[in-house]
């Protein structure tokens, strides 16, 4: 039910999907969903800026992985958490609790006298993270009618444009001439914005639970085990991404003692049939976790080729990302136009897409190679991310029972975030094991052109669930 349909009894007349969002009723929750997911951008952006400079400071380079490892389990937590509650609760408690407790990891960072408090502060960032996503995603479902849930789901991507364009700019600019720490402080006053715009609408549809939702026995221990696999999978990730010297063994240990944490925790965080792709819900969750996967593997490789293959500058090696941030943004506004459009078909030409730019990426990887189709390959995935990745979440609410909502918004962000790790990790593994002095990106172009099969074997199953 949506907020005009509660008020009033009856459904509220058809209009247009933009208007729809900023109409009285509904201005204020769209500034605040906007601004909130601005906020987690900018952060998310601005961290990997300051970083370096942070870990320098404090003499803690072997800790460099780590702010980002402990930020992805505690939002595997998080979201799990939050996803019960919604279904049992409303989505009001999780929301104003994780607002607050992202705002305190904000402030506690940017007081931080080390690592150790840093890490503090980059769990309670993830665990007040992954329960705002969850959260918002269900009073999406309670406060817009489906037909405008597209664009809803077309404004929260578009709220990552101006982060993806300044947010390291910015970032940069505050680290070198005022300091580190107002990456971090410098967003928390905002928060309470966004909570003043949100409170509201969320006092008035969002502290009544589901009753037909049901308990899932397990939920808690397999949060800890989605946060477990999901640190040793990270870890294995990011220190393989960034090495050419060959397979570390306590690595390699980690990310498959992670990995099979997660095989049974998977069985009770996932709808059934996920793994095979069953026709519904199902496969739009596990195409979220191929869509994320697959782009952000082959975008992880893209500034080491350009840097050590081109001869880039970091700066411009990282101009591809944004470019694709872009894309992302342009094709997330296409399908909010295209509210009748059958998902199924959006999200397979979502992954064809991207099959299409990541296996364009072997024009790239050799020395002999040009390097300027990076752009347009990475624009052209971008697209195919903001087709698929909003509308697997309009169509997974669409298919959710109210006592459900909850519970599957919690699946998508799970399968999007060991999407990642799991194909990132497989990936740094094949990169490294075929490095040699001289061709340190050697492994890139089997890595890129197995990632493209991936995407095409994943847009055949969602183009034929969508007939079934």
């Amino acid at each position: 039910m949506t907020i005009d349909d509660e008020a009033t009894g009856t459904p509220e007349p058809a209009r247009p999907s933009t208007s729809a969002l900023w109409s009285p009723q509904r201005r204020n929750f769209t500034a605040g969903l906007v601004l909130v997911i601005t906020l987690a951008a900018f952060e998310a952006m601005g961290i990997g800026t300051a970083l370096p400079t942070i870990v320098r400071e404090w003499g803690a380079e072997r800790w460099y992985s780590w702010p980002f490892t402990i930020f992805m389990a505690a939002s595997a937590i998080g979201t799990v958490v939050a996803g019960r509650i919604c279904d049992r609760r409303g989505p009001a408690v999780p929301l104003l609790v994780a607002m607050p407790t992202f705002a305190a990891g904000l402030v506690l960072a940017g007081f931080a006298p080390g690592m150790p408090v840093l890490l503090v502060a980059r769990a309670l960032q993830g665990l007040g993270a992954g329960a705002q996503i969850v959260a918002l995603y269900v009073l999406i479902a309670r406060v817009y009618p489906e037909r405008d849930r597209p664009a809803a789901f077309g404004a929260l991507s578009a709220a990552w444009v101006v982060p993806a364009l300044l947010g390291p700019v910015v970032a940069g600019t505050l680290t070198e001439h005022v300091g580190w720490r107002w990456v971090f402080l410098g967003l928390a006053p905002l928060m309470v914005l966004g909570a003043l715009l949100l409170v509201p609408t969320v006092r008035r549809i969002g502290s009544e639970g589901e009753p037909d939702a049901a308990p899932v026995p397990g939920l808690p221990l397999a949060a800890v085990g989605a946060a477990a696999g999901t640190v040793g999978l990270n870890w294995a990730a990011q220190d393989l991404s960034g090495s050419a010297g060959g397979v570390r063994l306590p690595v390699l240990v980690a990310g498959l003692v992670g990995l099979l944490v997660l095989v049974p925790s998977l069985r009770v965080l996932l709808p059934s049939g996920t793994g095979t792709g069953r026709p519904g819900i199902p496969v739009m969750v596990l195409a979220r976790g191929l869509l994320a996967g697959v782009f952000f593997t082959a975008q992880a490789f893209v500034p080491l080729t350009l840097s050590v293959v081109h001869g880039f500058s970091p700066t411009a090696a990282g101009v591809p990302l944004t470019v694709g941030s872009l894309g992302w943004s342009v094709g997330a506004l296409w399908q909010s136009r295209r509210a009748g459009a059958r998902r199924e078909h959006l999200v397979g030409s979502g992954l064809v897409l991207v099959a299409i730019a990541v296996a364009g990426l072997v024009l790239i990887a050799p020395a002999g190679g040009p390097a300027w189709p990076v752009f347009a390959l990475w624009s052209l995935g971008g697209v195919g991310m903001g087709l698929g990745v909003a509308s697997t979440s309009v169509r997974v609410l669409a298919l959710s029972a109210p006592e459900q909502r909850g519970f599957h918004s919690s699946a998508l962000q799970i399968s999007d975030m060991l999407g990642q790790a799991l194909l990132v990790g497989l990936g740094g593994v094949l990169v490294a094991a075929l490095a040699a002095p001289g061709a340190a990106t050697a492994g890139v172009v089997p890595l890129d052109l197995g990632l493209a099969v991936i995407a095409v074997l994943g847009a055949v199953r969602v183009f034929r669930s969508g007939r079934a």
